[in-house]
C-alpha cells in the first residue's frame, strides 16, 4: 500500500453529528478538510457519496483470532456452554498447525475489512508451550499491517497460576512482541488465586509499560469480584487509562449496593469496560431455569458513572459460538437490545462504542472524522447512525489512511407487486 496515496475527495456525505451535504478531502493519509463544496486538487480521485453516512471505521475491542473459523474442530460444542468451549479448545490445541491458524486468521481479517472493521484487539492463548498461536498471529499482524490495526493480548487461557507454564509463556510472548497483558482470574482454582493473578499481571504490565486487559468475572456468580481487585491494582500501579476489564458479566447478578461502591472505584482507576453482547447472552445463565439471566454487564450504569464502555464481537465460528460475520453493527444492535438502550442517545452510544470508544480503549490516535485525523472511514448505506444499526447498513466504501480498500454496491430490490407499479426499494428506510 502506498505511503503517499493519491488525494481523495468524498463528496456529498452525511456525518454522524447530523450534518449533510459535506465533502471530506483526504491528502497524505490525513483528513485535510471537511465542509460543503470543497475544491478538489487536480490529481484527486473524486467519489460521490450520494448523501450516505460517512462514519469512522469500526473497531473491535475484544476478539479471539487464534480460534476463529475453527467451528466443528475437533467436534461441535454440544452443550453450547463456556466450560465445554474451553475444554474443546484444549482438545483442539494439540492439533493446531501454524499454516491453518494463519489461513483462518487472514480469512477473518478479509471479512473484517470488507465490513469496515479496521482495528481488532485479539487475545491469543499462551498456554501452549510451543507458542504456536502466538507466532502465527505475530505473522498475521505483520501481514495485515498495511490495511488493519491488529493488537495482540497475551492470554493465559488455562489460568496464570492454574497452568504450570503459563506465566513463563506469557513473558515469552511479550518478549516476542505481543502488545497487551491478558488474564482470566475467575478461571483460577480459588478466588485467592484469582486475586493473586490480577496482582501479578498488573505488575508485569506496569514493569513493561504495557496495557492490561483481563477477562474478568465472566461468570453468573455475583461474588466473582475480580474487577474490584483490578481497579485497586490499576490505581496502585498508575495504570490509569491503559487497563480494561472484559466481559464483567457477574456484575449483572451483583446486588445494587455493592455495584454502587464498585463503579466509583472503576472510575477513579480510569478502568475501561468491554462487553461482548453476542457471547455474553449466549453463554451466561446456563444454570438458570426461569427467570433466566442473560449475563450482560451493566452498560448504562457504567456509562452514567463516566466509565468508557467498548463492545467486542469476541468469537466467530469457534468452539464457543457457531455464528458471526465480523459485523460490528450486529454487535451494537445486540447490545442496545439486551441493555434496553433504545433511546436515541442510548442507540447512538452503542454506535459510538463500536467506532470511537473502542478506538480510544485500544489507544489508537487520530480515529475520527475531524481535520487532522487519519483519513480512514466507512461509507454506510444509511442516513444516521441509528439507521445504520437498524438496517445493518451496506458498506459502500472502506478507506484506510486515504486508500480505498473495499467498495460495495448499494442494496436494492425491484418490487413487482399486484396492483402497483414496479419500483425499487433501495434503502429499506421504512418498513
Amino acid at each position: 500500500m502506498s505511503s503517499n496515496p493519491r488525494p481523495l475527495l468524498l463528496r456529498d456525505v452525511r456525518l454522524p453529528d447530523g450534518r449533510s451535504g459535506i465533502d471530506v478531502l483526504c491528502i497524505g493519509g490525513r483528513i485535510a478538510a471537511i465542509g460543503p463544496a470543497l475544491a478538489a486538487p487536480p490529481d484527486a480521485e473524486a467519489i460521490d457519496g450520494q448523501g450516505w453516512l460517512a462514519s469512522p471505521p469500526f473497531a473491535d475491542a475484544h476478539f479471539h483470532l487464534d480460534s476463529t473459523l475453527s467451528y466443528g474442530l475437533p467436534r461441535v460444542n454440544a452443550s453450547g456452554t463456556l466450560l465445554e468451549g474451553i475444554a474443546l479448545w484444549g482438545e483442539l490445541k494439540p492439533q493446531l498447525t501454524a499454516d491453518a491458524l494463519v489461513e483462518r486468521a487472514l480469512a477473518y481479517c478479509d471479512w473484517a475489512v470488507a465490513q469496515g472493521l479496521l482495528a481488532i484487539r485479539s487475545h491469543v492463548d499462551v498456554c501452549d508451550d510451543r507458542l504456536l498461536a502466538v507466532e502465527a498471529l505475530l505473522d498475521v499482524k505483520r501481514c495485515v499491517a498495511p490495511y488493519l490495526d491488529l493488537q495482540l493480548v497475551a492470554f493465559p487461557q488455562d489460568g496464570l497460576l492454574r497452568s504450570p507454564t503459563a506465566r513463563a509463556n506469557l513473558l515469552r510472548a511479550l518478549d516476542r512482541g505481543v502488545d497487551v497483558v491478558g488474564g482470566i482470574p475467575h478461571f483460577e482454582r480459588t478466588m485467592a488465586d484469582g486475586a493473586e493473578s490480577v496482582r501479578l499481571l498488573c505488575e508485569i504490565a506496569a514493569e513493561r509499560g504495557l496495557p492490561v486487559d483481563l477477562h474478568c468475572d465472566e461468570s453468573d456468580d455475583p461474588l466473582s469480584r475480580h474487577v474490584e481487585t483490578l481497579a485497586y491494582h490499576v490505581q496502585r500501579l498508575g495504570l490509569h487509562g491503559r487497563a480494561a476489564g472484559s466481559h464483567l458479566t457477574s456484575m449483572h447478578s451483583m446486588d445494587n449496593y455493592y455495584v454502587s461502591k464498585l463503579l466509583p472505584l472503576m472510575r477513579e482507576a480510569g478502568l475501561a469496560a468491554i462487553a461482548n453482547p453476542l457471547i455474553n447472552i449466549t453463554l451466561q445463565g446456563r444454570h438458570d431455569t426461569y427467570p433466566k439471566r442473560r449475563g450482560m454487564t451493566r452498560v448504562p450504569e457504567l456509562l452514567a458513572a463516566g466509565i468508557p464502555v467498548g463492545l467486542g464481537h469476541d468469537c466467530v465460528m469457534d468452539p464457543w459460538y457457531a455464528l458471526g460475520s465480523g459485523d460490528m453493527l450486529e454487535v451494537a444492535s445486540m447490545a442496545l437490545h439486551v441493555t434496553q438502550m433504545t433511546s436515541q442517545d442510548g442507540m447512538r452510544a452503542c454506535f459510538d462504542a463500536v467506532t470511537l470508544t473502542n478506538a480510544r480503549i485500544l489507544g489508537l490516535p487520530g480515529w475520527g472524522l475531524e481535520v487532522g485525523c487519519r483519513a480512514s472511514l466507512v461509507l454506510l448505506q444509511a442516513r444516521t447512525p441509528v439507521e445504520a444499526i437498524r438496517l445493518r447498513a451496506q458498506r459502500l466504501l472502506v478507506v484506510r489512511d486515504g486508500t480505498v480498500l473495499a467498495r460495495g454496491a448499494p442494496r436494492a430490490t425491484t418490487l413487482s407487486l399486484p396492483g402497483r407499479p414496479a419500483h425499487v426499494d433501495g434503502t429499506r428506510q421504512h418498513p
